[in-house]
């Protein structure tokens, strides 16, 4: 599904989040309280239900809030898409308080036991349930993710006060009933404190949109931004992928390319640029190494789960490079496998989390390519390096310096321009004298992120009672 399939919603509202997560705004004064956990669980069991880019998704959790949209969700894989789309466009046009209601009196006009998601959001904790396979909605007995109770409606239910689609929605009911299809075996068993155990096996922490720590290049994608990362690594990737600059190109790299590559990662590594890659062969790996080797810092993003780090021969690079004070990102929950749909999604994160892209080395129809044609659509430079004029290894470059998608790249200078100067920094405040508190006193001890690896989270009981509705 593209972009443009998906019906458009407002942009992501504040979120909040727990242990897991460095508090955002809205929950930073208690990071363990109720909205929090509640949020932290939503953000999770979306990035288990819905797949890497899934515009139709990003624009109902951007709309209603993450708690809300899997309550709706869960009762609208019950009842089909044209109730579904009933209550969506209610849900859509009405205060936030309003819609967690709306969702509630919905799942009580169907007779529905337990707690949904639309109570959880509202601070009563709790998941949505969904339909088993070949069950009807209405039927009893059918608990949703581990902690609820029951379904979220019947095939009778109507959402009070819902009107009607016009014509106009025909494109809404037939996106929203592919999303419902491909959502629902998901929302059937529905775990994410499975996630979350992996998360914590490996180090891992989750960010969100409106986290203080998120990326912010990543919202320039609209409903397709990703739902929730998860990181191995610094607890503040935004200010690491401040200044960065992907260096992507051919997994069948060339002697000639992977020199290239080692010598732009490392000179730009070496001017505190940020080097971002996909921990690949060829050209990725090279960029890596040269990037460590020069006493800088890397990303990479990966097509699986964090706890999967691939390729496995590549694995003591992306080891280091976390030790070196970089990280590994990964969009997809933890045990999730690398598929070439999540390659080429995983690249749009790539391009939208740096200032610049430089494709090294790339073939007619190299994967390479669409990092650069993500990044071009996001208005950020692009540069290729170009090779022999009888190499197919560097049919790809030639072909963007060709067609004008991207400026000729022969050194570190070149990739310089693209990025632009450094930011502005503040000097660093001066360390607490006598009488006065340093910044963790003033905010009562309370930690801007858990340190990766950390284990027996102060907040983990009250996150496992959010979802048994406790």
């Amino acid at each position: 599904m593209t972009r443009d399939d998906a019906p458009h919603a407002g942009a992501p509202g504040d979120a909040s989040a727990p242990d897991r997560v460095a508090p955002a705004p809205a929950a930073q004064a208690d990071p363990g309280g109720a909205a929090g956990q509640e949020e932290l669980v939503a953000r999770v069991a979306w990035s288990i239900v819905a797949e890497p880019g899934d515009a139709t998704a990003g624009a109902v959790v951007g709309a209603l809030g993450a708690g809300v949209a899997l309550g709706w969700a869960a009762w609208a894989v019950g009842v089909g898409p044209t109730e579904g789309v009933r209550l969506l466009r209610a849900l859509v046009r009405e205060a936030p308080e309003r819609a967690t209601a709306r969702v509630a009196e919905t799942a009580g006009a169907a007779g529905t036991t337990g707690t949904t998601g639309a109570a959880g959001a509202a601070g009563a904790g709790g998941l949505p349930g969904a339909p088993a396979a070949g069950r009807s909605p209405g039927a009893a007995g059918t608990d949703g993710p581990r902690g609820t109770g029951g379904l979220l409606g019947t095939d009778s239910a109507r959402p009070p006060g819902a009107t009607a689609p016009d014509a106009r929605d025909e494109r809404w009911l037939r996106v929203v009933g592919r999303a419902l299809e491909r959502w629902a075996p998901r929302l059937a068993d529905l775990d994410p404190l499975r996630a979350l155990d992996r998360a914590d096996a490996v180090g891992a922490v989750v960010l969100h949109p409106g986290h203080p720590d998120w990326p912010h290049g990543l919202d320039d994608l609209g409903p397709a931004a990703p739902l929730a990362l998860w990181v191995r690594g610094p607890a503040d990737p935004a200010a690491l992928l401040g200044r960065a600059v992907a260096v992507v190109g051919a997994r069948a790299a060339t002697v000639y390319g992977r020199r290239v590559a080692s010598d732009l990662a490392g000179g730009l590594a070496a001017r505190d640029v940020t080097v971002v890659s996909g921990g690949a062969f060829g050209i990725d790996v090279a960029a890596h190494r040269a990037a460590l080797a020069a006493g800088g810092v890397s990303v990479a993003f990966l097509a699986g789960g964090i706890d999967r780090p691939s390729p496995v021969a590549n694995l003591d690079v992306l080891e280091a490079l976390v030790a070196g004070g970089g990280a590994l990102v990964a969009e997809s929950p933890p045990g999730s496998t690398p598929t070439r749909s999540r390659f080429l999604q995983r690249n749009r994160l790539i391009a939208a989390c740096t200032r610049a892209t430089v494709v090294v080395e790339a073939a007619w129809r190299s994967g390479a390519l669409s990092t650069a044609s993500r990044a071009a659509e996001l208005l950020r430079p692009v540069g290729a390096v170009p090779g022999p004029v009888t190499s197919m290894a560097s049919a790809g470059c030639h072909r963007l310096l060709r067609d004008g998608g991207a400026v000729c790249i022969t050194g570190v200078d070149d990739v310089l321009e693209l990025v632009g100067p450094p930011p502005f920094t503040r000097p660093h405040a001066p360390a607490p004298g006598p009488g006065m508190r340093s910044a963790a006193e003033s905010t009562g001890g309370v930690p801007r992120a858990v340190a990766p690896g950390a284990q027996g989270s102060p907040h983990r009981e009250g996150r496992r009672g959010a979802l048994d509705g406790g």
